[in-house]
């Protein structure tokens, strides 16, 4: 298992991608936070999945969106776990509307939780390693929208875009201190957050034309990628972006 002894934070692990993600990296010998803002029934059945297997996992209620939620995420996996070596910033979410029909407060919550919070949890998380000097691994949960087009979705594709360059960012910064930084941008995954395009069968076959696999990818195909960019098999590699997409993006085009 490549990632025995290790301790990972996974936020938004309460569901979808962060929830297989979570169940990934135990499979692979982690002790695993489940970090959840209100589902917390969700972040118990990831933990109960992960304890069935035999993995270790405890759950960590915070709202990466607030700065000092971030930090107490932090601070309760040290108190618990003892350190922490891996961050996942999965958390996420979108707002559907027209640009000129953008609201303040829909910009703040998406712009808040995809792009606050993965600066702030980020930057507590490097603290603890800067000061134990400890290596570390940051793997960024994206989107094909941090490069592709996504109209009526401006702010979160202005957050992802953040995200990438960011990640570009921190991987000079982060490089000397020897922790690795990391996008996995998904294109069309099958998750709770796609269910209205999933019970939209013209729309749904639209976009698997546009798929050269012909197929949405899975909450699997990603979790597997991250348990990559966490161990050691991926030690040489920074502030790159992978995506997963099934072909999406080197094929679209509008219908």
């Amino acid at each position: 298992m490549r990632l025995t002894n290790k301790v990972a934070i996974i936020t938004g692990s309460s569901s979808g991608i962060g929830q297989d993600i979570a169940i990934r990296l135990a499979a692979e010998g982690a002790a695993v936070v489940v970090n959840y803002s209100g589902n917390a029934k969700g972040a118990e059945e990831t933990k109960t999945v992960i304890e069935k297997a035999g993995g270790r996992a405890i759950v960590v209620q915070a709202d990466i969106s607030k700065v000092a939620e971030t930090q107490r995420l932090v601070d309760a996996t040290y108190a618990q776990l003892g350190s922490c070596d891996i961050l996942v910033n999965n958390a996420g979410m979108e707002k559907s509307a027209d640009f000129w029909e953008v609201t303040e407060e829909d910009y703040d919550k998406v712009l808040d939780v995809n792009l606050k919070g993965v600066f702030f949890a980020t930057q507590a998380f490097v603290r603890r390693l800067r000061d134990e000097k400890r290596p570390g691994r940051i793997i960024n949960i994206s989107s094909v929208h941090e490069d592709m087009a996504f109209p009526h979705f401006s702010t979160y594709c202005a957050s992802k875009g953040g995200v990438r360059m960011l990640t570009r960012n921190l991987a000079v910064e982060l490089g000397p201190l020897g922790i690795t930084i990391n996008n996995i941008a998904p294109g069309a995954i099958s998750t709770p957050i796609n269910k209205s395009l999933l019970e939209d069968k013209p729309k749904l076959n639209a976009l698997l034309k546009n798929i050269p696999l012909n197929r949405l990818g899975t909450t699997e195909d990603v979790a597997a990628l991250a348990a990559f960019l966490a161990s050691d098999d991926a030690a040489y590699i920074t502030g790159s972006t992978y995506v997963v997409d099934g072909g999406l993006m080197v094929n679209y085009h509008e219908q």
